[in-house]
């Protein structure tokens, strides 16, 4: 069985008025006195210093995946109220904010070569990390499931906010982050030696300063023998992040199988793509969406459907059919995290009062 593990990226935010923190050099010290040893490594630093990163160790079931996430979320939310935050899963800020950036020689770089767009990439994400035996079978999966990966950004959707101002979009983080010139959909590769001299001539014009900076809708790890699928906004919910985790493995192997069935992937041109991904981003859960075989508008529940059915023998075959789709059921009926944010500020919330009831989200407790 694959295994999976999962980064999110968390908000640091104020208890009392909801804006983001710079506090994450404290709240990393404050990890690392704690002496736990399940917790060793699992925090990071990111670009910006009101962001705080974990990853989950690499695990192949789901149940245990989500007690990690739980887990992590909670210590995350304790070591940050050592340094007088809160930690928020919440894809974007709400309200307004001017980013802090972290120190090191890569950050500075990466301030000097984009400028504008680097400051303004204060965006949470969540990458799933799905095991592969080889580059070629990574890259034989990179190939397959490029029509279907908007779908994940769909289900994952948590940023209707920025800059104090509703966006309109369900994920207006993707919007934000494909602003970086390697980010987005990406042309089949044929096979690994295509895939690394794809990337080698991305380094060679001096744009990109590594690997790390290569940001396809998915790509082979640069640190682990995985497929990185790196398309979702961070999740409200843990519940949520694990069904994009669910539907990340079951996309992987179902690609492998039909890449050792001699199935030839499909040759979409990455420029609708866009398009497709735009589409999700705008809408989310509550649709239209681009039907992934047809690329016509569908009603968000039959494109979800396809996704079901396209990856049915791979969810049966894990032990993850029945609860992905109860997840997704779920998901439906009570709304996503973009959803659930407009609706609480509709309710009559005002910004700072949304950040805080996500906060409570976050750590599972009931808004």
């Amino acid at each position: 069985m694959r295994t999976v593990g999962v980064e999110e990226e968390l908000l640091l935010v104020s208890a009392t008025t909801g804006e983001p923190l710079a506090v994450s050099p404290a709240v990393l010290a404050a990890e690392a006195v704690s002496g736990d040893g399940e917790e060793q490594g699992a925090f990071e630093k990111e670009l910006h210093q009101e962001q705080l990163e974990f990853a989950t160790r690499p695990l192949s079931d789901m149940r245990e995946l989500r007690d990690e996430i739980v887990r992590l979320r909670g210590a995350a939310a304790r070591h940050a109220a050592e340094a007088g935050a809160r930690v928020a899963a919440l894809a974007t800020s709400p309200l307004p904010v001017e980013p802090s950036r972290n120190l090191g020689r890569r950050y500075r770089w990466m301030a000097e070569q984009f400028a504008l767009t680097t400051q303004e990439q204060l965006t949470c994400g969540c990458h799933v990390h799905v095991s592969v035996e080889s580059d070629e079978e990574g890259v034989a999966v990179l190939d397959r499931i490029r029509p279907w990966l908007y779908l994940l950004n769909a289900i994952s959707g948590n940023s209707p906010f920025w800059d104090g101002q509703d966006s309109g979009y369900s994920s207006y983080r993707s919007r934000v982050w494909n602003r970086w010139p390697s980010a987005g959909p990406y042309e089949p590769f044929g096979s690994a030696k295509g895939y690394h001299e794809r990337v080698r001539d991305m380094l060679a014009t001096g744009v990109l300063r590594d690997t790390g900076m290569v940001y396809f809708d998915a790509r082979l790890s640069h640190s682990y023998p995985t497929v990185e699928i790196r398309v979702a906004d961070v999740c409200l919910e843990a519940d949520t992040t694990v069904l994009v985790a669910t539907l990340a493995r079951g996309l992987v192997e179902t690609a492998a199988r039909a890449w050792r069935d001699g199935e030839p992937p499909a040759r979409i041109p990455a420029g609708l793509l866009r398009l497709a991904s735009w589409r999700a981003a705008r809408s989310g859960l509550q649709g239209p969406l681009l039907d992934p075989r047809t690329l016509r508008e569908t009603p968000a529940e039959a494109a979800l459907d396809a996704l079901l059915e396209y990856t049915d023998a791979a969810l049966r075959d894990c032990g993850d059919r029945d609860g992905a789709h109860r997840a997704l059921t779920a998901l439906l009926a009570r709304g996503g995290g973009a959803q659930r944010q407009r609706e609480l500020h509709r309710g009559g919330c005002d910004l700072r009062e949304v950040v805080q009831e996500c906060v409570r989200i976050t750590a599972g407790e009931a808004a």
